[in-house]
């Protein structure tokens, strides 16, 4: 067999470069997610258009490799799947509506955040102009889509995920959910929900650490030990929540008097304790609810609510 000649290594080398770009994907949204998930498409290889209402940051994005769309059309035109990156799904509707002739046989993959029925009501929208339609969370440390912690739930036909999965594998881990369209939403949000009290909490905590005259960086590495416990108290309340909830009266009462010690400790420094009254005012809240049913009754009782304890 004949060696290979320069001209044969240079078409190689050519059809190799050729399939490196024949991926390809519309990014319509560049905030700071949609930034990064154009970088990261970039750095994958994936032949990237954007569009977003502000030229400044698509300009960002041309400089590192993109191409510029021009309106929503040429975006949606440029490639058989776009990825939205934007506020909410009324922002979907604001920004697709400006091409809906242009959104048949097209892929809309809607990585926005809002609520599941929002999400279930977005795919049915876009179906009805002739497009395909999948959802995601993004679940990530911020903006750093590659942070090892970071995913993203996806949700949707499972057909028209599978068939694109590869494409979106770059913007990071996948975790399909199911078929209901709006279970990425129902996820993704349940965990911000975890989140969004815990970042209220730490600022409430640093902040008392300041306020009475002490080091953050040096209390910080005792919450990460601390923290190290919240796997253990996950599986243990998980498991009594499906039972329906954890309760117990004296403990209720031990952590009515637990949330007016941090009160105390927060309101004697002189921080805001709005967000440990609020939780006191759940732990109050079991015990009177206990003491008249005469048994334990549990917060997730209460926060779940009567209504769907009867579904």
């Amino acid at each position: 067999m004949p060696a290979p000649t320069a001209t044969d290594r240079e078409q190689k080398r050519h059809t190799m470069s050729e399939q490196k770009t024949t991926r390809s994907v519309s990014v319509v949204g560049l905030g700071p997610m949609g930034q990064a998930m154009v970088r990261a498409l970039l750095a994958a290889g994936v032949e990237v258009t954007v569009w977003n209402r502000s030229t400044g940051k698509v300009d960002a994005m041309v400089e590192l490799g993109a191409k510029r769309a021009a309106t929503v059309a040429e975006a949606l035109d440029a490639n058989e799947v776009t990825v939205l990156s934007l506020t909410h799904y009324a922002a979907m509707y604001e920004v697709l509506s400006q091409a809906t002739d242009h959104l048949a046989g097209k892929v809309i993959a809607n990585l926005s955040s809002d609520s599941p029925e929002k999400a279930r009501a977005g795919a049915a929208w876009v179906r009805s102009h002739g497009a395909q339609f999948i959802s995601g969370g993004v679940m990530s440390a911020g903006d750093n889509i590659a942070h090892p912690a970071s995913y993203i739930f996806y949700s949707g036909p499972r057909d028209v995920f599978e068939a694109h999965a590869e494409l979106l594998r770059p913007l990071s881990p996948q975790e399909y959910l199911g078929e209901d369209d709006g279970l990425a939403q129902v996820f993704y949000q349940a965990l911000l929900t975890i989140f969004h009290p815990w970042l209220l909490a730490f600022d409430q905590a640093t902040a008392v650490i300041e306020r009475s005259g002490h080091d953050i960086a040096q209390f910080v590495p005792f919450a990460i030990r601390s923290s190290e416990a919240f796997p253990y108290f996950m599986t243990e309340f998980s498991a009594a929540n499906m039972a329906g909830g954890w309760a117990d009266l004296a403990s209720l009462k031990m952590m009515d008097a637990g949330a007016q010690h941090i009160i105390d400790a927060s309101e004697e420094v002189g921080v805001d304790a709005t967000f440990s009254h609020t939780a006191q005012a759940y732990w109050r809240k079991a015990v009177a609810a206990s003491e008249q049913a005469g048994k334990a009754v549990s917060t997730y009782e209460l926060i779940r609510g009567a209504q769907a304890a009867e579904v």
